[in-house]
């Protein structure tokens, strides 16, 4: 029984010994194999194949349009502008005048605004998206400060879209604003100065 055990030992060795074996000459002709492969893949700077990227869901898409037609707002770039707006929109502003309808008006009214003002700043905040299929809409709250008539003046308010998807892209349809707040702001240093005698 020994004798049987010695010999199975000793075939186990000398099969360990071949798979290493076979296993160092596999090695290196894979690696070098593998080492072909990367001298044929395509430079990852080549544009031939590029792998398109997955649109991005719906309610992202918008919020992204409305913040790039807000910055080409805020810096009068109408052409630009005109991408994110169908030709038929409906724009409803914050004061007591009638809405204007199609964009060449809007963009009538958005000039004659603009050379009213100086600089300007608009920011966005409270942002919420609601997607039905292919139309959807967006309401957020706003802050307008500008400089008018050598003034500083500051609106506050809520804006309400309307937007329709053509193609892969979402257009307002209607942009609605209501101004709750505008008034000039308070000069930075005209807390009250501490009166003498009074803590």
């Amino acid at each position: 029984m020994r004798h049987v055990a010695i010999k199975h030992a000793g075939c186990l060795r000398v099969s360990v010994v071949l798979m290493l074996a076979g296993l160092a000459l596999v090695i290196p002709a894979g690696a070098q194999k593998n080492k072909n492969k990367k001298n044929d893949a395509p430079d990852s700077n080549s544009q031939a194949n590029p792998i398109p990227l997955p649109s991005p869901p719906d309610s992202q898409a918008i919020d992204r349009a409305i913040g790039e037609m807000m910055g080409y707002w805020q810096i009068g770039d109408v052409d630009s502008m005109r991408k994110y707006f169908d030709p038929g929109v409906v724009v409803v502003s914050g004061l007591w005048e009638p809405p204007v309808i199609g964009w060449d008006n809007y963009v009538k009214a958005y000039q004659a605004q603009r050379a009213r003002v100086t600089g300007g700043r608009m920011d966005r905040s409270n942002t919420f998206i609601k997607v039905n299929g292919n139309s959807a809409w967006a309401t957020y709250q706003f802050l307008y400060i500008t400089t008018m008539e050598s003034r500083m003046m500051e609106y506050r308010g809520h804006t309400t879209l309307v937007l329709n998807k053509e193609a892969d892209r979402w257009v307002i349809t209607l942009n609605h604003s209501s101004v709750v707040d505008s008034s000039a702001p308070a000069p930075a240093g005209s807390a009250d100065p501490a009166q003498p005698g009074k803590p």
